[in-house]
């Protein structure tokens, strides 16, 4: 059904379509959206059989997840930010121990300095804990992916972080095609765990395992995210046939045919990219892009046949690995191995800053004419960085780095 709905709205009814048996909710901004609609159709009695449950904190939300789906529950929860790192024992746990979990990420910065707005940092932060990590370009995009991750998780028995870009994709309104509860039953099967707690047949899990084991176990894992690989563009081409729209999958390549330079990225930048590269293809210019949806597994021969016939490529990135520059673009340069090609870092929107066209249109014409270092930072106030970098040399108490950019870019309130 067609409606003019928010995104965190949008996405509580698509969970609702999946008849989560244990929701577990604790607020933070800006998934809260997501918690409260799912609470919302419990009360109004839409979503039948299901035990919401308000937790204490988010190690608490994805514990008793982990209870739950043990006990053979289909379970689901949503975090953001440091709500994620507060729970990251679980986040390793829910993966180690094979359970199909699925939990939202509200895409949002970490601090310190605190930070309510958007980036990718907190989602970057799990990216090896053995999670599949989906990201959605549009809200239409965070609708689907979330009835595929359901079905995800079980057939593989994987927890699945659906990543959907904080207050961008969350709290916008926009016409979105919520599914009917037919065409998702038919989709998405009866929950039956791989694994499951039973009183009359007794068993552990998460038990110890020393080194003489610990090694296969993690093999197994790891080959667990290769059979990802297969599923997520089978389960893709099934959500297709029955809702008649394609979404999701691993890699979207966009005007790639001949490109000399392609941008590769995440999440919601992917369509202010893509007007950019309508706009210098307009002009002449060769350029194209992929929006990478599954970061976890990484799609590593998918991404190399689209882009290894490029000149270059141009990592757009809103995280930052400190001391290193990109996240992605180590793993894009994991796919192109053994080839030449340039792989620049252009790291963009970090703690919500805008990422406008004129600037990306500016930095991709740089990177086609390899103007580029290795690490470029868009929009950077080099005054101020310049100024803090100063006032450090000159004094031991240069005080809180944070504090002094404000005042730096604030001088009136500083004088107040």
């Amino acid at each position: 059904m067609l409606k003019q709905t928010e995104g965190s709205v949008a996405v509580a009814e698509a969970i609702s379509l999946c008849r989560p048996e244990v929701v577990c909710a604790y607020p933070i901004t800006p998934q809260t959206h997501i918690v409260e609609g799912v609470g919302a159709l419990v009360k109004a009695g839409k979503l039948k059989n299901c035990e919401y449950i308000n937790v204490e904190s988010e190690f608490a939300a994805l514990s008793v997840a982990i209870g739950a789906s043990a006990a053979g529950a289909r379970a689901y929860t949503a975090t953001a930010s440091q709500g994620l790192l507060f729970m990251a024992e679980a986040v390793y746990n829910a993966a180690g121990l094979g359970l199909p979990i699925v939990m939202t990420i509200g895409n949002r910065a970490i601090g310190a300095p605190i930070n309510i707005w958007n980036d990718h940092t907190d989602s970057m932060s799990m990216k090896d804990a053995g999670w599949l990590q989906l990201f959605a370009e549009t809200n239409q995009e965070a609708v689907d992916l979330h009835i595929q991750a359901f079905r995800l998780a079980e057939r593989l028995s994987l927890p699945v972080m659906v990543c959907m870009d904080g207050f961008i994709l969350t709290h916008a309104y926009e016409r979105i095609d919520v599914p009917e509860q037919e065409l998702v039953d038919k989709f998405l099967p009866l929950f039956d765990p791989v694994q499951v707690l039973d009183p009359a047949d007794p068993y552990s899990i998460g038990a110890m395992v020393g080194p003489e084991a610990y090694s296969e176990v993690r093999y197994l894992a790891h080959h667990k995210q290769q059979e990802a690989l297969v599923a997520i563009p089978e389960v893709q081409k099934e959500f297709e046939a029955i809702f008649k729209r394609a979404s999701g999958g691993l890699v979207n390549p966009y005007r790639t045919e001949g490109a000399e330079t392609i941008v590769v990225a995440l999440g919601s930048v992917n369509g202010t990219i893509k007007e950019s590269v309508d706009a210098m293809r307009d002009a002449g210019v060769s350029i194209g892009s992929v929006g990478i949806t599954s970061f976890r597994p990484f799609p590593l021969v998918a991404l190399r046949n689209i882009i290894s016939d490029a000149t270059r490529i141009v990592c757009l990135e809103k995280s930052l690995a400190p001391g290193l520059g990109g996240v992605v673009a180590s793993n894009v340069r994991l796919s192109l191995r053994g080839s030449l090609h340039p792989v620049y870092t252009v790291i963009a929107g970090l703690g919500g800053r805008p990422i406008t066209q004129k600037s990306l249109m500016d930095v991709f014409a740089r990177a086609g004419n390899d103007e580029l270092d290795d690490v470029t930072f868009l929009d950077l106030n080099w005054t101020i960085i310049n100024e803090q970098l100063t006032k450090a040399q000159a004094a031991r108490h240069s005080g809180p780095i944070a504090e002094n950019i404000l005042r730096a870019l604030n001088p009136g309130q500083a004088a107040e």
